[in-house]
C-alpha cells in the first residue's frame, strides 16, 4: 500500500470518492484543496470504451491548448541542414542526427518531446525501445513526424499536449497549472477532450467516455461528469 502524506489525506478527506463533479465545480475544489509547496500541473485520465488489445481502436493524437500548459516544454529535433537550422530559430533546445540518437541511446532523456523529419525516421527509428515506454516515440497522428519543423516546434512550445492509450485503455494529460484562473482550465480541458471525443473509433460501440477524473500531480482525483 502506497503510504500518503498529511497533506494528501487531508485533501483526499475532502473529496467525494463516488460523486459526479460538474468539471467547474471540480477544477474549484482541486484549487481549494492543501497544496503542494510548488505550483502543481493538473492532469486528465480518461477511461475509454475501447479493446485497447484491437489496434484499430487505439487513440493517439495532439492538440493545442488555447491558454498554453504553463510550463516549459523540452524539444529535441531530428534533423540536418536547412531543417535543423529551422528548428532551431523556432526554439528547439536540442538538433541533431546520428549523435542524438547515440546519446538518447546512452541513456539521456532529459526533455518532454522528440520531433523529427521523415527522413530522419532512419535514426528514430531504432530508438523505439528506448522513447517508446516514454511516449516520446515520433508519430504522424501527433503530429511529430513532419518536414514543417519550425511549425511542430513553436506549437509544442506553445502548449499543444500529446496524448495515447495505455495498456488499459486510458488516455492521460496535463491541461495546465493550479495557479491557472478556473475558466482558463475548463477552456483548455474542453477543447482537449472535444478533440479527443472527435477521435472516437468507429468500432466502438456504447459509451466512449467510461470516466473522467481530473486532479493535481500530487493531489487526490476528483471524477466528473462529461457527455459523450
Amino acid at each position: 500500500m502506497v503510504k500518503r502524506s498529511k497533506r494528501y489525506r487531508a485533501a483526499a478527506e475532502r473529496v467525494e470518492r463516488n460523486r459526479a463533479y460538474e468539471p467547474t465545480e471540480a477544477i474549484d475544489l482541486l484549487k481549494n484543496l492543501p497544496g503542494a509547496s510548488f505550483d502543481e500541473t493538473v492532469e486528465v485520465v480518461v477511461r475509454l470504451g475501447i479493446d485497447p488489445r484491437k489496434t484499430d481502436q487505439l487513440v493517439r493524437g495532439a492538440v493545442s491548448l488555447p491558454n498554453g500548459l504553463g510550463r516549459e516544454t523540452r524539444i529535441v529535433v531530428f534533423a540536418e541542414g536547412e531543417k535543423a537550422e529551422a528548428a532551431l530559430a523556432a526554439g528547439a533546445d536540442e538538433v541533431g542526427s546520428a549523435d542524438l540518437a547515440k546519446k538518447i541511446a546512452d541513456g539521456w532523456m532529459d526533455f518532454d518531446v522528440v520531433i523529427t523529419s521523415p527522413d530522419m525516421m532512419k535514426h528514430v527509428g531504432k530508438l523505439g525501445k528506448v522513447l517508446g515506454p516514454q511516449g516520446k516515440m515520433p508519430s504522424p497522428k501527433s503530429g511529430t513526424v513532419t518536414p514543417d519543423l519550425g511549425s511542430a516546434v513553436k506549437e509544442f512550445k506553445a502548449g499543444k499536449v500529446e496524448f495515447r492509450t495505455d495498456s488499459g485503455g486510458n488516455v492521460h494529460a496535463v491541461f495546465g497549472k493550479r495557479s491557472f484562473e478556473t475558466g482558463a482550465l475548463i477552456e483548455n480541458l474542453k477543447v482537449f477532450m472535444d478533440h479527443l471525443s472527435g477521435m472516437r473509433p468507429g468500432a466502438v460501440k456504447g459509451a466512449f467516455f467510461r470516466k473522467v477524473c481530473v486532479s493535481t500531480s500530487m493531489g487526490p482525483g476528483a471524477i466528473i461528469h462529461w457527455d459523450n
